[in-house]
């Protein structure tokens, strides 16, 4: 299992982080999730390769940034 960190722009509330976190989640070999608002910072546990492609389409799928 490995744990990769990204960055998020325009989170402001939890509302958003939960959409962040819910879109990350349905990814296939995601195992967990961890966001942090303050930072942005957007921790992703997966069990296989879990490309960088993939994860910005989800993001951007709740309606923000990878940066």
């Amino acid at each position: 299992m490995a744990d990769t960190t990204y960055t998020v722009s325009g989170m402001t509330c939890d509302h958003c982080a939960r959409s962040v976190e819910a879109e990350i989640r349905a990814l296939g070999g995601v195992t967990g999730v961890t966001v942090e608002l303050t930072t942005g910072a957007v921790t992703v546990r997966g069990a296989g390769d879990l490309s960088v492609a993939d994860v910005r389409g989800a993001v951007e799928e709740a309606g923000y940034r990878l940066t």
